[in-house]
This record gives structure tokens, C-alpha cells and sequence, in this order.
């Protein structure tokens, strides 16, 4: 049984504005953000093959794996430098929030990377499917011409198979256009910042003639 390759690790995600500005309001909540991380923050890897969805990332979002954003509870700190806290009321409700709001802030973001990842998958296949039409169309064209020289058809044939190829290349390309567009939602759901190889064959496969 085939296991998947080493990906991109979830911990790029903590490099996410979003993330870090949760992390942040955790902290001036006086939370223990390694403990909310260790209960909050899923240790996957994002991509498996060729760059696509790894299933522990798939899994997250199915079947009984979605508990994982209702993880157990993080203990909130009754004493910060050993004084303590003024308004303990008010106290705990700024910690639950700031929680609430970072256990949400992750969610989002594997929800973004997960959604990019599907979304490149699909673009590239069809670009794939497009690139494999527009050959064939070409190809058509190629043996219409070849025919018209011989004297075995007309020139009807020729400009009908030119046709075909035109509305091809059109569609081609704008699934390179839309393949590019998925990667960049990709980088932006990733933090931006960050090249991979599946990521960067796809960038340079979209630009070929």
C-alpha cells in the first residue's frame, strides 16, 4: 500500500496574519498559546501527491474527524505574575472569547487551504483535458489542410477544422487562466510567501505556448 509523500506541513498556516493576530489576542488574554495550539491546531500534512489534497487535510472536513476543531478545553490562568487577576469575571470572559476566536481563525484557514488545494486540482485536470482537445482539433486541422492539398476535399473542410481549433485555443486559454488564478488563492490561503514544487509546475506549465 502506497503511503502519501512529504507535503506541505500545517505549521506554514501559523505564518497566516489572521492566525498570528489571534495568537495574539490569546496572549493578552494570558492564555498558554502552546497549549492551545497542542489542542486547537492539527499536526497534517496539507498535500500528498503531486501536490494535491493529502487525505489527513480531506479528513478534517469529514466523517467524525471534524471534532477535531471542538478539541478539549484550554485552562484558563487565574494568577498572572502572581498577582491576581482584578475583574475575574471580566477576566474569563475576554479569555473565552479570544478562544472562540482563535479555534475559529484556524478553522477558517484549513477550511481556505483545503478549498484552494481542491480548487487547483480541478483547474489543472481541465486544463490537462484542454490541452489534450486543443492537440487533437490541431491535429484535425493539420490532416484537413493536407487533404485540401491533395485534392481530396475542399477548402470548407479546412476552414471549419481552423474553426474548431480557434474556439479550442480560446478554451485553453482560459483554463490556464483559471489554473493561475487557483494557485493564487492557493499562496493567499497559505499566507503567501511560500514555493513548492506542484505549485511552481503549474505556474510554468500555465505559461507554454
Amino acid at each position: 500500500m502506497q503511503t502519501e509523500s512529504a507535503g506541505l506541513p500545517a505549521t506554514l498556516l501559523e505564518r497566516r496574519p489572521d492566525i498570528r493576530g489571534a495568537e495574539q489576542e490569546l496572549v493578552a488574554a494570558n492564555a498558554d498559546i502552546g497549549q492551545a495550539k497542542a489542542t486547537f491546531f492539527p499536526q497534517v500534512t496539507l498535500t500528498g501527491f503531486f501536490g494535491f489534497q493529502s487525505v489527513a487535510l480531506s479528513d478534517l472536513f469529514t466523517g467524525s474527524a471534524r471534532t477535531w476543531q471542538f478539541g478539549p478545553a484550554v485552562s484558563f490562568p487565574l494568577f498572572t505574575g502572581g498577582r491576581l487577576r482584578a475583574n475575574l469575571k471580566q477576566a474569563r470572559a475576554r479569555f473565552d472569547e479570544s478562544l472562540a476566536r482563535y479555534q475559529q481563525t484556524i478553522h477558517n484557514a484549513f477550511r481556505e487551504v483545503s478549498d484552494g488545494l481542491i480548487a487547483y486540482r480541478r483547474t489543472r485536470e481541465f486544463r490537462e483535458q484542454q490541452e489534450e482537445n486543443t492537440t487533437a482539433h490541431r491535429e484535425a486541422t493539420d490532416l484537413a489542410n493536407v487533404r485540401y492539398v491533395g485534392g481530396v476535399t475542399s477548402y470548407l473542410e479546412v476552414l471549419y477544422n481552423e474553426n474548431e481549433l480557434f474556439s479550442t485555443e480560446l478554451d485553453l486559454a482560459q483554463a490556464r487562466r483559471d489554473e493561475l488564478l487557483s494557485v493564487v488563492q492557493l499562496y493567499r490561503a497559505l499566507g503567501g510567501g511560500w514555493r513548492t514544487p506542484a505549485i511552481d509546475q503549474a505556474s510554468t506549465t500555465t505559461r507554454q505556448p
